[in-house]
Formats: structure tokens, sequence, C-alpha cells
């Protein structure tokens, strides 16, 4: 197993309002006591760090030309931290530590201690552009999955950020439902238990609800007797691979 340390820097401008230079003294301070119009605009230099581990699939630089699908995975809250082999309990790491091969490549960053997912975005794209400039991706087949933690990751990655997935799989996690209409465009597939005491069948069941509202490709699987762990089954299917690589970025109805 490969592991790697990245690090990348991100540029932030933030604007609020348009600027009304008639309601401006001379001095730059508001003339009056009433409400005007203003601006404000700074740039923010944001640095972010992942420690990641990486599968490369057999046969991977074989062919010069050839480029490869890519699963970005996301661990659970009890993965957090800096031992990298705390990744290895659950999913595709897991998996690969097994010894089964996978037909893409496979990227399972690691969560920092007290942090979550959802907190991570701006870490987990820059994540994806690392890999997109060093190896040899497809960028029309990049797939999403997470479980628990990793679930609400997935949602609040992909609806920040829609249009770099070709699809995604989150498991018993959730989001923001207002938001997941950013999604109608990219195929989602839905995983939880049904008798889950920790993250409630509801937060999976909204966010499938609002997509297929909002005209979404969008299917949901509860298992009837599951409790939190809805991903065992789910990881160790072939029928979920598949599905991945079903899909292309962009395919989706519009």
């Amino acid at each position: 197993m490969k592991s790697l340390r990245f690090g990348c820097v991100a540029l932030l401008v933030v604007g609020v309002g348009c600027l009304s230079g008639r309601s401006m003294a001379a001095n730059g301070k508001s003339a009056g006591g009433g409400q005007s119009e203003q601006t404000f605009q700074k740039e923010i230099t944001k640095k972010v760090s992942l420690k990641y581990l990486l599968y490369l699939p057999k046969g991977y630089g074989e062919k010069q030309d050839q480029k490869w699908p890519v699963i970005l995975f996301l661990h659970g809250a009890g993965e957090r931290g800096n031992d990298l082999n705390l990744v290895k309990k659950h999913g595709p790491p897991k998996l690969i530590e097994a010894g089964k091969e996978f037909p893409f490549i496979v990227v399972s960053p690691q969560c920092p201690s007290n942090s979550w997912w959802p907190e991570q975005v701006d870490a987990l794209v820059g994540l994806l552009d690392e890999v997109e400039s060093k190896y040899a991706v497809d960028r029309d087949r990049e797939y999403l999955t997470g479980l628990s933690m990793g679930g609400f990751g997935t949602w609040a990655l992909a609806t920040r950020f829609p249009e770099r997935f070709a699809a995604l799989a989150p498991i018993c996690g959730g989001g923001d439902r207002y938001l997941v209409g950013r999604l109608k465009n990219v195929p989602v597939w839905v995983f939880h238990g049904a008798k889950d005491p920790v993250v409630p069948l509801q937060s999976s069941t909204d966010m499938a609800d609002a997509l297929k509202r909002d005209g979404g490709d969008v299917q949901l699987t509860v298992y009837p007797e599951a409790q939190h762990d809805a991903w065992t089954e789910t990881y160790n299917n072939p029928k979920l691979y598949e599905w991945f690589l079903s899909h292309h970025r962009g395919e989706a109805k519009k």
C-alpha cells in the first residue's frame, strides 16, 4: 500500500454587495446616519493538507495513453487522526488490504482529528486536483463515496462541486436537502440501515426525496435489518462498482 502526503494552497475572494460612491464621505466614512451599499473584498490564502492512501490498479502505466477511473473514499469518524492504518478498517481500503483488485485508482484520505469531512471540502477538492495532475486519471469517471461521517462528507463535497463527479454513493449519511438540487445531473445511489441508531434513516430519505423532487437520478437502498453498518454489504457488492463504471460525467439528463 502506498501512502503519500498532500498539501495545496487555495485562494478565495469574497465580495458582498455593490459599491455606491455617492454614500461615502471624502474621508471614506459613511455620510449621515442612513443605510448605504458597500463592498468588502479581501484575498485569503488557505493552506490545506491531508494524508491519504493511494491504490493504483493492476496494469497501471503499461499503456502510456490509458486513463483510469477514480474512486474517492471518505471514511467514518472513528478513523480520524494521523494513523493511516485506521483508514483500512472499512470500505475499499479494507478490501484492497485483503487482496481485492479494483479497476480504479482509489484515493482514501484521512480526516484530521477534531474535524469532520464537511469542514474539509477545500482540502478534498485540492486533493482531487493533485491526483489529476500526477496520475493518469479519466476526469469523466471520478466517483465519490463515503460512510457515516464520510456519507455526510460525500453529500457536502458533491453539492459544493457537482461538476466534478460522474456518480456518488453516500452510505448512512445526510446533508442539506436545500442544496441537493445541484446534483440533479449526477446519478446518486444512497444506502442506509433501517435500524440505524447513530444516523437516523430519515437523514438519507430526506436527501433522496428532495433530489427526486428536483428531478434527480437517485435510488435508495435500505437494509431492513441493518443498524449503523450499512457499508460492509454495500462495499462487498460488485454491482456498486459496475454501477460506478456505467456512468460518465455529464451524461445524466438535463
